[in-house]
């Protein structure tokens, strides 16, 4: 073959959405790459609608299981008081939703954004047949299957190959250290952007640990869960990688060029905006305020994916997930408010979600063990604020080996979102149909 340069489709795509700033040539030895690549998509490369121009789903993680009990607080409960004589939050304190439902004091920032009419709460939240170990509960979060089965692909990749096709892989942007297991996809897509390093594409690994990780769900001394497993050290989990049609070196390669392109294309949204309100200073803080100007900045993507770790609170819970609460709280509540201010508050959804939740009864040790159904939060402008589901019962007679049951499955909530927020059908994707909860007008 012949020795020359040659600007792909793709290239000469991103370099006129990015008004002619990006250049940058492939040597011929690739060009079957990107053959093999653009053989599926095209005439399908412009998107009708991106991020630049769609809504947006923000994901942020509780890793390590989330105490829910104590997020939304049932108020004058005598069980929820029974079961945590020291941990239960002084009645006082509790930030009123309405005369049965509190937030954490903490989450003055979340209880703003209700009344303003930007959040919703889904109360009792889970699946079938709960699983208390992190590893698998949290693969059953990501890959949206049964508890009994698997798949080697997460909900968000399936959603990038039922209707990213041809999208860039910026499609979704994950703030961490490694790709969630959740953007497992059979065409693989997703840039990881960390706050020094810049982006870098990752080729979904098998399911890994990742000890040293900041981001990761539980830190400091290794503990053991109720479930027999090492929960100190666990981080966010990959999901199995699938090559598809295209050789090691071709997929390599290909990763090596998006993350260039990415990187870019990132550098230049962030630096067309500017965040109107401060932010936290932590690294969420940080992270938030990145994703606010880039969707500002008009970078076409269309999920965002976000970490907070440090929620398995086997031993003295209080301070630390007062401290955590806060954090998120105080990251979000900047968020949406700057969102507000850009005028992009509409086309933006927040979702939170952790494994599991803790058990209704607090431990020996100050703490609360691993649990099953908690709440999530649904913010930004399009929600339907308010309380959605119902505060699961805390009786003795209506738990289950000590937890609360679950009400709605999770799975409804991502079809919620799916549906009514990024306007593409659930059932491909969730591989089968679930009912959709009261989420968006």
């Amino acid at each position: 073959m012949k020795t020359h340069e040659l600007k792909t489709r793709r290239e000469f795509l991103r370099t006129g959405l990015l008004g002619g700033s990006l250049s940058w040539t492939l040597p011929t030895f690739l060009s079957r790459t990107m053959e093999s690549l653009h053989a599926q998509a095209d005439g399908a490369l412009v998107q009708g609608v991106t991020g630049r121009d769609g809504n947006i789903l923000v994901v942020l993680q509780l890793a390590g299981g989330n105490d829910g009990l104590n997020t939304v607080i049932p108020i004058g409960n005598d069980e929820y008081r029974k079961a945590r004589p020291t941990l239960g939050v002084a009645e006082a304190s509790i930030l009123k939703l309405d005369p049965a439902t509190g937030l954490h004091p903490s989450l003055s920032g979340l209880a703003s954004a209700y009344q303003e009419g930007n959040l919703a709460i889904v109360q009792g939240v889970g699946y079938p047949n709960p699983n208390r170990s992190h590893f698998r509960s949290t693969e059953i979060w990501a890959t949206a299957v049964d508890s009994d089965k698997s798949s080697t692909t997460g909900w968000i990749g399936r959603y990038f190959d039922n209707a990213c096709s041809g999208c860039d892989a910026s499609v979704g942007i994950a703030m961490a250290s490694q790709l969630p297991q959740s953007f497992a996809a059979t065409t693989p897509k997703g840039v990881l952007y960390q706050g020094g390093g810049g982006a870098k594409k990752n080729p979904a690994k098998k399911r890994m640990v990742n000890a040293g990780d900041p981001d990761s769900s539980m830190t400091g001394m290794e503990e053991t869960g109720d479930d027999g497993e090492a929960g100190g050290s666990i981080g966010m989990l990959n999901g199995p990688g699938n090559l598809g049609h295209l050789s090691a070196l071709d997929f390599l390669e290909r990763t090596e060029m998006d993350a260039k392109v990415s990187q870019q294309e990132i550098s230049k949204a962030s630096a067309k905006a500017k965040n109107a309100v401060p932010y936290p200073g932590s690294r969420l803080g940080q992270n938030f305020a990145m994703v606010s100007r880039l969707i500002a900045g008009g970078m076409p993507t269309r999920i965002y994916y976000l970490s907070l770790g440090g929620f398995d609170t086997h031993t003295q819970q209080a301070g630390a997930h007062e401290r955590l609460l806060k954090e998120m709280g105080d990251a979000v509540a900047a968020f949406l408010a700057d969102l507000k201010a850009q005028g992009n508050l509409g086309r933006v959804t927040l979702m939170t979600f952790s494994e599991f939740g803790r058990r209704v009864k607090e431990n020996a040790s100050g703490g609360t063990d691993h649990g099953a159904a908690a709440p999530l939060f649904l913010a930004g402008g399009g929600v339907k604020a308010g309380l959605l589901g119902q505060m699961p019962s805390l009786a003795p007679k209506d738990l289950f080996d000590g937890d609360v049951k679950y009400n709605t499955d999770f799975r409804s909530v991502y079809a919620t979102v799916l549906e009514k927020h990024l306007g593409v059908k659930s059932a491909p994707i969730l591989k089968k149909d679930f009912p959709m909860i009261q989420a968006y007008g």
